[in-house]
C-alpha cells in the first residue's frame, strides 16, 4: 500500500502536464486516477479489519490468561531474570494482602520471611543453571504471619527460548495434608469395602459348597455317634460285672457272667472303638478349621502349607456335591510345600473350580484336568475343562467386577474379579484365561514358591 503512493503522486502530476497537452488524454488520466485510489482504500479498509480482528483475539486471549490466572488455587509469581517481581496472581494477592501493582518490581524475597532471604535468593542462580527448585518454603500473609507453603520454581523463557525469569507456584502445606488425609481415609474406606466384598463372595461360594459340607461332617459325627452308643452299652456291662466282683462271688460264677457279658470280646472292641472315634473326631476337627479359614478373614497370615493337599481338598469341596461328577485328571506331585497365603489360594482355587464346574453344566461327558507346573520360583497350576468356552469378546471382560453370563440367581460376577484381585494385589501372582484349541477353557494360576 506505501508503494502505491508515489505512483498515485507520479500519476497526478501526470495529468496536470496532459491538462496543458490534451485535454481528452488528461479525463482518461483521472480516471485511472480514481480507481488506482479505489484500490488503495480497500487496502486501507481490509488492513483495518485485520488490525481490528488482531486487537480483538489479542483481548480475549489476555481476558483468558486473566480468567485461568484469577481461577487458580495455587499461589502464583512471574519474576525477571533479577528476580523482581512482574506478575502475581489473585491468590497470591489474598494471600499477601496485597495487589499487583503494590508488588511490581519489588524483589521476591519480600514475599518471604528473614529466616527464609538466603534460600529465596538462590532460586535466579539455580534457574539459570538449569535446575527446578522445589521446596517447602514459609512465605508471609497479611498479618506478617509465617505460612508452610510447597513451593515449585523454574525457568520462563520467551518464543525464541530466551531465558526471561522464572515462574514460582505454591500451595499452603495445610492443603496438601488435608487432601492427604482425605486420600488416605478413602483409601482405607476402598479396602475395607474391597474386604467386604470378598467375605461376601466367601459367603455366597460357601452357601454352594453347605452340601458337600454337610456330608462330610455327618461321616465321621455318624461314626463318632456309633461309637459312643457302642461304648454305653459296653460301659453297662462293665459295671455289671464290676459290681458282681466286689460281691465277692465265686469263681465259677464270675466265670460264667463273664461269658454272658461278653467281656473279653469288649475288651478287644473298645481300643478300635476309641481310635475310631478319635479318628472321627479329628475329621471333624479338620474340617470346622477348613471352613474357618475359608470363611473368616482372620489374620491371614504368610505360612508354608502343602499346595498338592490345599489343591485336593479344594475339588474334594467343589466336585462333592456336584449333581453330575467330573472326570477328574490330575498331573501333580505327592506333595509341594510353598510359603504364601494359604486363605487366599484356597478361596482363589474354589471360585476357580466351581467356575470351570459350572461351565460343565449339562456337558455328557464333563472332565476337569489340574495340573502343577514347576520351576525353581513359580509353581503354576493349571485348571481346564471341556466346557464350550467362553466367547472372544468375554475373554477381557471376564476380571471385571459383576460381569456374568450366568443368568440371574446364578452368579454376581464378583468371584472371578475376587479372585483376579487376590492373586495381583494379595499374593503377589498372576491369573490368565484363555480357549483351548480342542475346547474348554484354561485358567492359569501363577504362585510364586516364596511370597
Amino acid at each position: 500500500m506505501a508503494s502505491q503512493t508515489p505512483q498515485l503522486h507520479s500519476l497526478t502530476e501526470q495529468v496536470a502536464d496532459a491538462q496543458h497537452l490534451n485535454p481528452a488524454m488528461a479525463d482518461d488520466a483521472w480516471v485511472e486516477v480514481i480507481q488506482r485510489m479505489d484500490v488503495i482504500y480497500a487496502d486501507l479498509v481490509n488492513s483495518q479489519v485485520a488490525l481490528e480482528e488482531k486487537n480483538a483475539e489479542l483481548e480475549q486471549a489476555q481476558q483468558f490468561i486473566e480468567s485461568v490466572l484469577s481461577s487458580m488455587h495455587d499461589v502464583l509469581v512471574v519474576t525477571n531474570i533479577d528476580g523482581r517481581i512482574q506478575r502475581t496472581n489473585l491468590t497470591l494477592e489474598k494471600l499477601t494482602g496485597k495487589n499487583s501493582s503494590e508488588l511490581e518490581g519489588k524483589p521476591l524475597n519480600t514475599l518471604f520471611p528473614k529466616t527464609a532471604i538466603t534460600q529465596v535468593d538462590e532460586f535466579p542462580e539455580k534457574i539459570r543453571s538449569g535446575n527446578l527448585v522445589d521446596c517447602e518454603i514459609d512465605m508471609l500473609d497479611a498479618n506478617g504471619k509465617s505460612v508452610p507453603m510447597a513451593v515449585t520454581c523454574k525457568a520462563h523463557f520467551d518464543y525464541e527460548g530466551r531465558l526471561l525469569g522464572s515462574v514460582l507456584t505454591g500451595r499452603p502445606l495445610d492443603e496438601i495434608r488435608r487432601a492427604y488425609r482425605e486420600l488416605q481415609e478413602t483409601h482405607e474406606t476402598l479396602k475395607a469395602t474391597q474386604q467386604q466384598l470378598i467375605q461376601s463372595e466367601k459367603m455366597a461360594s460357601l452357601g454352594r459348597l453347605v452340601a458337600g459340607v454337610a456330608h462330610e461332617l455327618n461321616n465321621p459325627i455318624s461314626f463318632v455317634f456309633g461309637n459312643m452308643h457302642a461304648l454305653q452299652s459296653y460301659e453297662k456291662r462293665f459295671r455289671e460285672y464290676l459290681d458282681a466282683v466286689h460281691q465277692n462271688i465265686d469263681i465259677k460264677e464270675r466265670e460264667e457272667l463273664r461269658k454272658k457279658l461278653k467281656i473279653d470280646r469288649i475288651m478287644g472292641d473298645i481300643q478300635p472303638l476309641l481310635e475310631g472315634s478319635l479318628e472321627g473326631a479329628d475329621r471333624v476337627k479338620t474340617i470346622v478349621e477348613e471352613l474357618r479359614r475359608f470363611a473368616t478373614p482372620k489374620n491371614n497370615k504368610i505360612t508354608q502349607f502343602d499346595l498338592v493337599e490345599l489343591i485336593n481338598n479344594s475339588i474334594h469341596w467343589v466336585t462333592h456335591s456336584a449333581r453330575k461328577k467330573p472326570k477328574l485328571i490330575t498331573a501333580m506331585p505327592d506333595e509341594f510345600f510353598i510359603t504364601a497365603n494359604e486363605g487366599y489360594i484356597h478361596q482363589i482355587l474354589i471360585n476357580l473350580l466351581q467356575n470351570a464346574l459350572d461351565a460343565l453344566e449339562g456337558n455328557a461327558q464333563p472332565m476337569l484336568m489340574v495340573t502343577i507346573k514347576e520351576d525353581t520360583e513359580t509353581a503354576t497350576i493349571i485348571i481346564q475343562d471341556n466346557g464350550a468356552g467362553i466367547p472372544e469378546e468375554n475373554l477381557l471382560k471376564l476380571f471385571d467386577p459383576f460381569f456374568t453370563t450366568k443368568p440371574v440367581g446364578k452368579g454376581t460376577g464378583l468371584g472371578l474379579y475376587i479372585s483376579y484381585g487376590l492373586a495381583t494385589e494379595q499374593c503377589n501372582a498372576s491369573l490368565q484365561v484363555e480357549n483351548h484349541e480342542s475346547g474348554g477353557a484354561i485358567f492359569t494360576l501363577s504362585l510364586p514358591i516364596n511370597i
